[in-house]
């Protein structure tokens, strides 16, 4: 499967939730996805609210012929960065997490076993207000393989799916 033919794949199983832009994204950036979710608790009439919480996640996705390890730190500060500048902090916020999902035609070994390494978490106000976590997948199209960080774990086997499609 072709680099462009997977992340379309990629993005159509995003738009569902998330608002696309590849018009204009952060370079290097093919695209950019944005999900915002405002959720209110009551207490048996709506004059009674409880909580407010807001959660929110930016997601990057980025192509690139030969991916190396100087080139995947870039790709994260850049991205890590982008969506911190974007958190809204406030009584309400949850959690604002970044997403940055690489598709590679080759990778370099010592950047394929990096990405298992890198880690971003920041708490506001001691986590009174929220925090935010940094998940990052990398798919390797000529081998098939995909890689991620702890935190973006959860995407692993969705990505797998995609790419066997």
């Amino acid at each position: 499967m072709q680099t462009d033919s997977v992340l379309s794949t990629i993005l159509q199983s995003f738009s569902r939730y998330y608002d696309i832009n590849t018009e204009n994204p952060v370079p290097p950036f093919v695209a950019e996805a944005v999900f915002h979710s405002h959720n209110e608790q009551f207490f048996l009439v709506k004059a009674a609210k409880i909580a407010q919480i807001d959660s929110n996640e930016y997601a990057f996705f980025a192509t690139i012929p030969l991916l190396s390890q100087k080139t995947l730190e870039e790709l994260c500060e850049t991205a890590w960065e982008t969506g911190l500048s974007r958190v809204k902090v406030s009584s309400n916020h949850r959690n604002s997490d970044v997403t940055l999902v690489i598709i590679a035609e080759k990778t370099e070994n010592d950047a394929f076993l990096h990405v298992k390494k890198i880690h971003h978490h920041k708490s506001y106000r001691f986590g009174f207000l929220g925090w935010s976590d940094f998940r990052v997948i990398l798919l390797e199209n000529s081998s098939g393989r995909v890689v991620s960080n702890r935190a973006g774990r959860d995407l692993q086997k969705i990505f797998k799916s995609i790419k066997n499609k």
